[in-house]
């Protein structure tokens, strides 16, 4: 996996002073991988606030790469507001020995950590400050037998916080995929998402665009309910392509609800596969 700078400079940054930066040994902060665990891809799932369907694209994403025949992961690394588990209708808390803790896995084989599936109420609030849930986060990493995997998926909280920063330095991360939706806010929060992930020396494989619009029933009219996209522009003012508009579709939550994400065929993020494929 290729090395991944961890700090960035500043501007009373001294040779002397540098001593012992993670700059200087990118791989300084990275925790270590499982020993029963072969991580081929790390890819972030970011963006830079919540409610534009990240956990979704995260979820489709898995399911697309596992449907590739691609051995695929997750680690929902949102801890104070985990959904994966509910998505693929895992509920049962998993088990662990002196090798680790083994995540829960799916009939398709698609494997997955998080911390709903460590509790006894999996609707018991996550009331941690943020050392304890980046802590969390480095144990879903390296206490969790992952076995062989083409590709872990880290589902990340909104932001540019703890979580994001304890995956980018602890982590080694390939590259993130960035969500985001048509509102021209959002857009200036992609921004963001994108400045912090250059920052920490992250490749940006490119930029899904959620609730994109919705298609109508009767005539199959595109209908921009949250204004005209501008994901295109987006994109190409930092450098980054787009990997997939994806409609409103009520069966995706249908099936998310039902916990039978699995059988979501999303084919809007089929440029994110090739991409994905690629690396």
């Amino acid at each position: 996996m290729p090395e991944n700078a961890n700090c960035s400079s500043a501007s009373s940054c001294s040779r002397e002073s540098c001593e012992g930066c993670s700059s200087q040994n990118p791989q300084s902060m990275q925790e270590a991988m499982n020993a029963y665990s072969d991580i081929r891809h790390v890819i972030g799932v970011v963006s830079g606030k919540g409610g534009v369907g990240k956990s979704f694209v995260t979820a489709s994403l898995a399911v697309q790469m596992a449907k590739a025949g691609c051995r695929v992961g997750i680690l929902d690394a949102d801890i104070t507001g985990p959904s994966i588990p509910k998505m693929f209708g895992a509920h049962a808390q998993i088990v662990g020995d002196e090798k680790g803790m083994y995540p829960y896995e799916t009939q398709e084989g698609i494997k997955i950590i998080s911390i709903n599936l460590l509790m006894d109420d999996e609707e018991a609030p996550v009331v941690w400050r943020g050392p304890v849930i980046a802590g969390a986060v480095k144990q879903f990493w390296n206490e969790t037998v992952w076995g062989e995997l083409d590709y872990l998926f880290v589902d990340m909280p909104p932001g540019t916080g703890d979580v994001p920063l304890t995956v980018f330095q602890s982590l080694p991360v390939n590259g993130i995929i960035i969500v985001t939706s048509p509102q021209e806010l959002v857009q200036m929060i992609v921004k963001k998402a994108f400045n912090m992930a250059n920052m920490m020396h992250i490749p940006v494989l490119g930029v899904v665009e959620n609730f994109s619009y919705l298609k109508c029933p009767d005539c199959g009219k595109e209908i921009a309910l949250f204004g005209e996209s501008r994901i295109e522009e987006t994109a190409a003012s930092i450098g980054t392509k787009v990997l997939g508009r994806i409609p409103l579709d009520p069966e995706y939550a249908k099936k998310a609800d039902a916990g039978a994400f699995s059988t979501v065929d999303n084919a809007y993020l089929n440029e994110a596969v090739a991409v994905l494929k690629a690396i």
